[in-house]
């Protein structure tokens, strides 16, 4: 099962209210999701992100993904977290490459 991490929308007709949901990939937008990670409000001046940091850590670093927007979100919320797993990501994706480099000859 993959989990993301995306929006799930509530309120009313021409209301917006968001929820950050950790969910299956396959899952439809408002359907079911495995825990509620925070809300966003874009009704508000200016727009009211709330997000629970520790949970959402634990997500990613489990393997769940994001989408643009809540990357956008987490980004903002919690500076350089998402740039610092990138990173990690990249050199373990180079060491692995130089590796099979290193066999090859």
């Amino acid at each position: 099962m993959a989990v993301t991490l995306r929006l799930s929308r509530k309120g009313q007709k021409k209301r917006p209210f968001y929820r950050i949901v950790a969910t299956d990939k396959e899952s439809p937008r408002d359907g079911k999701y495995l825990e509620i990670l925070g809300t966003y409000n874009p009704m508000v001046d200016p727009p009211a992100v709330n997000i629970k940091e520790d949970r959402v850590k634990y997500w990613i670093e489990n393997g769940a993904q994001t989408s643009k927007t809540v990357q956008s979100f987490i980004k903002k919320t919690i500076p350089g977290y998402i740039e610092g797993i990138l990173e990690k990501r990249t050199a373990g994706i180079q060491a692995k490459r130089k590796a099979r480099k290193a066999r090859a000859k």
